[in-house]
């Protein structure tokens, strides 16, 4: 007589460790590419977030994009993984410094543009 094998139920969730749940928060702290503002992304105002990234990927020595690239990557990264867990007020407030640190970037882009002719 041979003993069935039982399969784990398929909705049944494998148990992590604290330390696997929060890879993320470990990036956004000790990311390799910016040295970021303690707390920048949970301030309430886009545009001192925005500054904010701006400043911290201009000041990297260690970035492989442009600046622009680097923090535009990190505050997308920082909404994307926070998911559902990401209170929907503050999900506006980085929508909003989206919108604010894309709007820098151009005004940064026209002022190098203006200082080379």
């Amino acid at each position: 007589m041979t003993m069935k094998k039982v399969k784990n139920h398929p909705r049944k969730k494998k148990a992590t460790s604290a330390k696997t749940r929060r890879w993320s928060a470990g990036v956004t702290q000790n990311s390799n590419a910016l040295d970021l503002d303690r707390g920048v992304f949970t301030g309430r105002d886009p545009k001192k977030i925005a500054q904010s990234l701006e400043r911290s990927a201009e000041k990297s020595t260690r970035k492989k994009g442009s600046s622009y690239q680097s923090a535009m990557s990190m505050l997308n990264f920082y909404i994307n993984r926070a998911g559902k867990n990401l209170p929907a007020k503050q999900k506006q407030v980085l929508n909003k410094a989206r919108q604010e640190l894309k709007e820098l970037h151009e005004k940064n882009r026209e002022k190098q543009d203006q200082e080379k002719n």
